[in-house]
């Protein structure tokens, strides 16, 4: 059965590329809003959901696996998707500083008879006390864009760190340990 990653990001392609799958990329042009006051981990089980099915419904990928994936910041119940620009980068990571938020993960697994299996992996992260140089510099080096809270963990982003609970590869997108335990249901 022919195996598809529903998604355009490096990270997610690295990192399925451990499990020694093969695969195709084939990038998601889903609708990424959310109805307002969804709980983050309904919010990225509806975005991976919304991934895997518009990949699942190309005429190249009919019969696959599909594989989509949403992954969001949380922090005292407010999401934080990816920064619209640098300003909104600079107030999620003010608001990070310092503070234990916890990353969400959402992985949908469409199967050629279009049966969705799905999962959330909750990772929990704690930040250093971030100044507001510390914070510019990084933003200066571009890494916040196209990443949910606006920081890479396997980055830049490692420094702000101070601790995890939960899957690392959560963090970075796709938490590959608990895919392989749920790949099995899938087909």
């Amino acid at each position: 059965m022919k195996l598809i990653l529903a998604s355009g990001s490096p990270r997610r392609r690295e990192l399925l590329e451990l499990t020694g799958l093969r695969f195709e990329v084939v990038k998601s042009e889903s609708d990424e809003s959310l109805p307002v006051g969804v709980n983050p981990a309904l919010a990225v089980l509806i975005l991976s959901e919304r991934k895997a099915l518009a990949v699942a419904a190309l005429d190249q990928c009919k019969g696959c696996v599909v594989i989509g994936a949403d992954t969001i910041v949380s922090l005292d119940g407010q999401i934080f998707g990816k920064p619209k620009d640098a300003e909104d980068a600079f107030r999620m990571l003010s608001a990070l500083s310092d503070r234990t938020h916890t990353v969400y993960t959402g992985v949908s697994l469409v199967n050629s008879d279009l049966t969705i299996n799905q999962f959330v992996e909750s990772t929990e992260v704690h930040f250093y006390p971030l100044s507001d140089r510390q914070i510019r510099d990084y933003i200066a080096t571009g890494e916040y864009s196209d990443k949910a809270g606006g920081y890479a963990i396997q980055g830049g982003g490692a420094v702000f760190v101070s601790g995890i609970i939960g899957d690392y590869y959560n963090v970075m997108g796709l938490p590959i340990g608990r895919l392989m335990q749920e790949f099995p249901k899938a087909h």
